[in-house]
């Protein structure tokens, strides 16, 4: 963390990374496949065009008819087979096709054992950024500790920060958990 002189520098700069952390589990959480099509599933999908690899979203337009499949119509024709065989590789398990102009890519409804394997994912993904709003309590809460012992602050306002880190703390976490929630059940159902 940078050099903090008050506990309102500290409480701020661990909002702000604290929010981070969130914003950053909802676009992992985004990526994780339900019954229905999003394009945020193809996010991680890279494309080799001209032997550099590039978003599928900066290659053509990608749209969502209908709950079941994603169309992705590119900006040029000669990339269809790329995009085709990228998505192929990837390790989302999904059957492309194309007619030379667009790209459908059928969203079919995951397996039960497959549905309780991304529920595992998901609970790797929230206890990793459990835990990195954990670490941004911990280096707020040592910033506090040593602005107390260099005697910037008096102990009274060291305890009054701390309850305030506390409870931001565990209402980001509350956060977190609540997004994970949400996933799951739409993860589970059919």
């Amino acid at each position: 963390m940078a050099t903090i002189d008050t506990t309102k520098d500290a409480i701020a700069g661990a909002r702000t990374r604290m929010e981070k952390a969130i914003e950053d589990f909802r676009k992992e959480t985004a990526t994780l496949r339900s019954g229905r099509a999003n394009a945020t599933l193809l996010d991680a999908v890279r494309v080799d065009y001209h032997g550099t690899p590039m978003p599928l979203n900066q290659l053509g337009s990608l749209t969502v008819p209908d709950p079941t499949l994603i169309v992705i119509s590119p900006w040029d024709p000669a990339v269809v087979p790329l995009i085709d065989k990228a998505i192929r590789t990837s390790d989302l398990n999904l059957n492309p096709t194309n007619d030379g102009k667009i790209v459908r890519v059928p969203i079919p409804a995951p397996t039960e054992e497959r549905r309780k394997d991304m529920v595992k994912h998901l609970h790797k993904v929230l206890e990793n950024h459990r835990t990195a709003l954990r670490n941004v309590r911990r280096d707020a809460k040592e910033a506090i500790d040593k602005l107390e012992k260099d005697k910037k602050i008096s102990q009274d306002e060291q305890k009054r920060a701390l309850d305030e880190l506390e409870k931001l703390s565990h209402s980001e976490t509350k956060k977190v958990e609540d997004l994970s929630v949400a996933k799951e059940r739409e993860i589970m159902a059919i």
